[in-house]
């Protein structure tokens, strides 16, 4: 039994290695990363308030749905984060074909592995933060906030379909139909449409908010389905 429960508790740490947001030791400045095209690079700040010092490795993915190399490198990629101690990584574009009329997306990784020393019974477990790095050329002008007063919202069955005729990422803060906040949502693509599923009844209002540039949510907007 004792070794059943071992093996359990030894399960149940591993998947905290595939954590996207870190709960404690390192800590990373901010939710998502904008990099305004106009710049030559983009920085994130990263922290280590914890007792114990980190060694923090970094890169680029592309989108889940994506394959091949992020045009993006970071410096430095791998380093030691002493207790106390704070870091700047800088992302710098390194080439790639980006569309020049909307924003592209990529997946900014940060992984913290202690350096405690390693004991009898204890088990290291590396956290990796993964947060959003919007790529926003020169095209595209306006902001967000902007964007967001643009979409455009219908029914469409069961669900209930929203359409971005902008060239931004629009995550969503919260989104309600007739005062019910719907459970699920997701990101919606430039110039593109995504359907969530909605409270029944046909027509009513809607209410939404999306996050900002700086990870928190903007006013409400309200519209008619």
């Amino acid at each position: 039994m004792m070794n059943i429960w071992r093996t359990t508790l030894v399960a149940a740490l591993a998947l905290l290695t595939m954590t996207t947001a870190a709960q404690a030791g390192v800590v990373v400045g901010g939710t998502r990363l904008v990099y305004d095209g106009n710049k030559k690079e983009s920085s994130l700040n990263i922290r280590n308030p914890d007792k114990i010092a980190y060694l923090i490795q970094s890169w680029v993915d592309m989108p889940d749905d994506v394959s091949g190399k992020a045009p993006f490198v970071i410096t430095p990629p791998l380093f030691r984060l002493d207790s106390g101690q704070n870091n700047v990584l800088r992302v710098v574009r390194a080439g790639g074909n980006l569309p020049s009329d909307k924003e592209s997306i990529f997946w900014l990784n940060v992984k913290s592995i202690p350096s405690a020393e390693m004991k009898d019974n204890t088990l290291q477990i590396a956290v990796k933060t993964r947060i959003k790095l919007i790529f926003r050329p020169n095209g595209v002008k306006g902001t967000p906030e902007e964007a967001a007063q643009q979409l455009k919202w219908q029914r469409s069955g069961n669900n209930i379909q929203v359409n971005n005729p902008t060239p931004f990422y629009l995550t969503f803060f919260s989104v309600k139909v007739n005062g019910t906040k719907l459970k699920e949502t997701k990101m919606v693509a430039p110039f593109s449409s995504v359907s969530f599923p909605a409270p029944g009844g046909a027509g009513g209002s809607v209410a939404w908010q999306i996050i900002n540039d700086f990870g928190g949510g903007s006013k409400e907007y309200t519209g008619n389905l």
